[in-house]
């Protein structure tokens, strides 16, 4: 079971790995925080108040001040910017919230192409049909949230629909999301690069229930980077 230390240690490496890499060109490293009631809450340096993600917004305006107050572990070459945090209450999981917000701001690759094409960072995006578009993955073990099928322990958000939830399996560790937003949206970089990546082998335990398997689902691999 991963702890508090272990997942801030492994946010901290992953990071340094996509630095080296030359994936991420600014970022903010993992912090941890000790607070009341026996709470480890790991974040980013620039933990500000995220409540302009709910806010009723145009995704442009809420992605901008993302980027102004800096709230995000990472933001990757391409201007995309990936948040994680995760709160643990006496050393078990309370709640994680795993963020991607793309860059609205795709004109400069898509109308310039040859500039791009070769280099595989910018391989998935140089496409004028590409569209930008947030995810989440959330989890949240607080009495009176979870609600089987409506409101699931772990689930997936795409976009920004209030009422999309799709169940996941477990919670995510900070490997299994960065290795699910590399595959999916940086997918050349990521054949070039995924063994240059740390590997960890520690996973949550599934939190799925028993209707929920009988929907469309996602099932968390519990194993290496996939």
């Amino acid at each position: 079971m991963p702890t508090p230390e272990s997942i801030r240690n492994q946010v901290q490496q992953l990071t340094e790995d996509l630095i080296s890499l030359s994936l991420c060109n600014h970022q903010n490293f993992p912090s941890i925080r000790d607070t009341a009631g026996h709470t480890k809450e790991i974040g980013f340096s620039h933990d500000n108040d995220l409540s302009i993600v709910l806010k009723n917004l145009p995704y442009k305006e809420i992605y901008d001040e993302l980027e102004r107050v800096e709230a995000y572990n990472l933001k990757m070459i391409d201007g995309a910017l990936i948040q994680m945090s995760y709160r643990f209450i006496n050393g078990d999981l309370s709640s994680h919230r795993l963020a991607f917000y793309p860059s609205p701001n795709l004109e400069e690759y898509q109308n310039n192409p040859e500039i791009y094409e070769n280099d595989e960072m910018y391989a998935d995006i140089i496409k004028k049909n590409v569209v930008p578009f947030p995810l989440r993955f959330d989890y949240d073990s607080r009495e009176g949230v979870t609600v089987e099928l409506d409101h699931p322990l772990s689930h997936l958000t795409l976009g920004q629909y209030a009422n999309c939830r799709i169940p996941v399996s477990s919670p995510l560790t900070p490997l299994t999301f960065i290795s699910f937003i590399l595959r999916n949206f940086y997918n050349t970089a990521y054949l070039e690069f995924c063994e240059k990546i740390r590997q960890f082998n520690d996973a949550f335990p599934e939190t799925i229930l028993g209707e929920e398997r009988n929907v469309i689902h996602i099932q968390v691999p519990n194993r290496k980077f996939a």
